[in-house]
């Protein structure tokens, strides 16, 4: 699969656009963060 036809979402933290990656394969309607870096700088309470 081409890279241009995958899946992609905004991150709610810096509101940049990640595409799907295989890691989140299984869990991609869960993942909300772009990175380890945005999931530890979220507010708390507020992602979601």
């Amino acid at each position: 699969m081409k890279k241009q036809h995958l899946p992609s979402k905004l991150c709610v933290v810096c509101n940049r656009p990640f595409n799907w990656r295989k890691r989140w394969a299984r869990c991609w309607q869960a993942v909300v963060y772009c990175s380890e870096r945005c999931r530890r700088s979220a507010p708390r309470g507020k992602a979601q």
